[in-house]
């Protein structure tokens, strides 16, 4: 069932619905989608402040701040937003490295500069960063956030480095808290386990039943496990940033680093928001204004950074949420929760907290992503970010990676492939040259050039999309010591980039349109000069020759077509063309209106006899078309001269049965079709008749089951239909025939 989205218009917006609708669908909707993120984001709200190493409230601070913020302001209608473990690593950092309060400064201007990030409308180019190394990124804060965690789940506490967390790693098992252990086991086993439970269970939030678990069971059994201490209301926590006190390249840098990261985050979580749902896309721009302008009020009154978080946003798209009341509403309930309830928080285990993000850490990193890019030979950038961010800074690792990932596409982009060989059974040599032929392919150019023997027949096949004058001059030189030494240079140019404009001008890589122009110019755009047919045959020579020289030498003594094809003399129908079949293929036969004569016609007598008889064709064909001339001229009884009479009356027939409203241009006509059409139509199934009463037709089917076929050229469309004895079929890969749709 379609879903309509206008709640999430401002007022006044074109196509919004009265507020008493909008506000019963806020109800009916956005009310219970916000309770569902609600439930999600404080657990993960509260985790998230514990491996920051911020004041547990900074965690509520940003949720609220995000959900109400971001929710309002944001450009992502249905995208929630608030902590978000893909910065734990960078605020880690800044509070070890300038204080818990310098730091809120740095998320306050990191917040103005995504703000002027929005402003510039540059929020697209946030994408260009390489996936590969943004999910390497995320794995690299993933592996980070479990190492840290996986200390305080065994009692202890995190080291400032992932390889202090390794190396230390032994010596913590050795004092492990035992309470503290299993509560954060039974929590990590919830919530792998989740997905499990029956489909009624899982309308609950794991994180918030796998959280409530190990929290009922710290009070219930003896663990000893600490728990997480709060001084006082959420508004107690509330104070103003501090100014920095020196070490500036270090701030900017963590400053840049903040809000680049809440940005391409935000970003693509809305571009993932926005593939769930069907409502209206995400303006990117405003988004970032959004969480720019949360970032800013989160970092002045104690908050951690704000981002978009696709966890939260998933489940709120899944609750069935419409508008950005949902986001709003569940930083409300956040907020009185803070207030209210400050006692509960207070219960929960740091070992319960320690499970949820060792698993959240572990989800970041996607064996898919992984997969992925080992298939797209991208695997050593992904794991140089990854390596980076965990050994390095989160910063440094993006830098190794983009730098990897520029360096790997330079060159893939740049890098040509040259071969020589000489072709069996013949004294010619074939060079093919593909890719990008620059200055930096000269050394392996002229290593393959000089195999090939001194005045040597050789056809160069070029499929270069960009060829510089440094790479031309090698392959001029080279051609013309070919030739003074007796030998002879073909150039077959396939790609985009020529020989004879290398020197025109500074190098360019073609479009792909000029491939197709030079392929389909002499179709397109006709003739345009005295002798069409020779300079035709020259370039069929010069580019396509070469490609079908092996099969036609394998025809050279005989001939095994598989279809007996007439059609009409029309210059527009390419038999090959729209049955996407190469020489040898087709028996073709062409005459005006593709008749086949009831009392016979001798012409196509003898070729559909020696094409049945001789060649074993396994199919007959009569094939049709839009805008027939012959079809108009019968249907219009226009004066044409008595050969053109004299042939057409062989069709009077098919102008008789379309006069009698003939099954075929009744389909025809309810497909949209105008009446020359439908008479072209009727034409082909009446041929057809013709086709199955004729004796060395009706014996091959008898004998060998040849099959007969009707087909309609749809030439405006480029579409073919199959055409019977009383209806239309669209011709589909699918083994179902698909219904005719409406010609354009």
């Amino acid at each position: 069932m379609a879903i309509e989205y206008d709640v999430a218009a401002p007022p006044g917006a074109p196509g919004g619905r009265p507020w008493a609708e909008k506000l019963n669908s806020i109800l009916r909707h956005d009310l219970s989608a916000s309770i569902v993120v609600f439930l999600v984001a404080l657990p993960l709200s509260l985790g998230i402040a514990v491996a920051s190493g911020a004041p547990i409230a900074a965690g509520l601070i940003a949720a609220v701040i995000g959900g109400i913020v971001a929710g309002t302001l944001g450009g992502s209608a249905l995208q929630v937003s608030g902590p978000a473990a893909g910065l734990t690593v960078v605020v880690a950092e800044a509070i070890n490295q300038f204080g818990w309060r310098t730091t809120c400064f740095i998320v306050a201007i990191a917040g103005v500069l995504q703000i002027l990030f929005g402003l510039s409308r540059i929020a697209r180019a946030a994408l260009a960063v390489a996936p590969v190394v943004v999910h390497a990124m995320l794995a690299g804060i993933g592996i980070t956030i479990a190492l840290q965690q996986i200390h305080v789940l065994l009692g202890g506490t995190s080291h400032s480095s992932a390889w202090a967390n390794i190396t230390e790693l032994p010596q913590q098992l050795m004092s492990l808290h035992g309470g503290g252990a299993f509560i954060g086991a039974v929590v990590i086993a919830v919530m792998v386990g989740w997905k499990y439970v029956p489909a009624k269970l899982r309308a609950l939030p794991g994180p918030l039943v796998a959280v409530l678990t190990g929290t009922l069971l710290s009070l219930v059994l003896p663990t000893g496990a600490s728990r997480i201490e709060l001084s006082g209301s959420l508004f107690d926590a509330i104070g103003l940033p501090e100014l920095p006190r020196g070490n500036w390249s270090a701030l900017v840098v963590t400053i840049i680093t903040i809000a680049l990261i809440a940005s391409v985050e935000s970003l693509l979580s809305a571009v993932a928001v926005d593939k769930m749902h069907s409502g209206p896309r995400a303006n990117f721009d405003r988004e970032l204004i959004g969480q720019g302008s949360a970032n800013v009020l989160s970092g002045l009154v104690g908050g951690l950074p704000v981002t978009g978080v696709i966890v939260r946003s998933s489940a709120n798209v899944a609750a069935g949420a419409r508008s950005r009341a949902s986001a709003v509403l569940h930083g409300i309930w956040v907020l009185v929760f803070s207030v209210a309830l400050v006692g509960l928080v207070q219960q929960i285990p740091k070992a319960a907290l320690a499970g949820l993000l060792i698993v959240i850490g572990a989800q970041l990193v996607k064996l898919a992503h992984i997969k992925m890019a080992r298939r797209t030979g991208d695997l050593v950038v992904y794991a140089a970010t990854a390596l980076g961010a965990v050994f390095l800074n989160l910063l440094e690792g993006v830098m190794i990676g983009l730098a990897i990932a520029f360096a790997l596409l330079l060159w893939r982009v740049v890098r040509v492939a040259i071969d020589a060989r000489q072709l069996p059974g013949s004294d010619r040599w074939l060079v093919t040259i593909d890719g990008s032929c620059t200055f930096l392919a000269l050394p392996k150019l002229s290593s393959v050039l000089n195999k090939v023997p001194s005045g040597s027949e050789v056809t160069v096949e070029m499929t270069v999309d960009f060829l510089d004058h440094a790479a031309f001059e090698a392959i001029e030189d080279w051609a013309r010591a070919q030739r003074d030494n007796g030998g002879t240079v073909d150039f077959v140019e396939i790609g985009s980039a020529r020989m004879a404009k290398a020197t025109a001008g500074p190098p360019a890589r073609s479009l792909g349109r000029a491939v197709w122009d030079d392929v389909l110019g002499p179709w397109r755009h006709g003739a345009d000069n005295n002798n069409p047919v020779a300079n035709g045959v020259a370039a069929f020579h010069r580019s396509h020759a070469h490609v079908v020289r092996p099969h036609l030498d394998g025809l050279r003594d005989r001939q095994d077509p598989h279809s007996f094809f007439l059609t009409c003399a029309d210059s527009r129908i390419v038999p090959n063309v729209i049955t996407n079949s190469g020489p040898g293929d087709l028996f073709t036969v062409r005459n005006v209106g593709n008749l086949v004569p009831a009392e016979g016609d001798s012409s196509l007598n003898a070729a559909l006899v020696f094409a049945l008889n001789e060649l074993n064709v396994r199919s007959v064909v009569v094939c049709g078309h839009s805008s027939c001339g012959a079809m108009n001229a019968l249907h219009s009884a226009a004066e044409t001269g008595p050969e053109i009479e004299n042939w057409l009356a062989h069709a009077q027939p098919s102008l008789d049965r379309f006069l009698r409203d003939h099954p075929v241009a009744i389909a025809a006509e309810s497909a949209g079709y105008g009446p020359v059409d439908q008479l072209s139509m009727v034409n082909v199934a009446v041929q057809l008749e013709n086709l199955e009463r004729h004796p060395a037709v009706r014996a091959a089917v008898e004998a060998r089951g040849v099959t007969v076929t009707g087909l309609f050229f749809d030439i405006a469309n480029a579409r073919v239909l199959e055409v019977g004895i009383d209806g239309l079929t669209e011709i589909s890969d699918d083994a179902e025939r698909l219904p005719v749709p409406e010609p354009v």
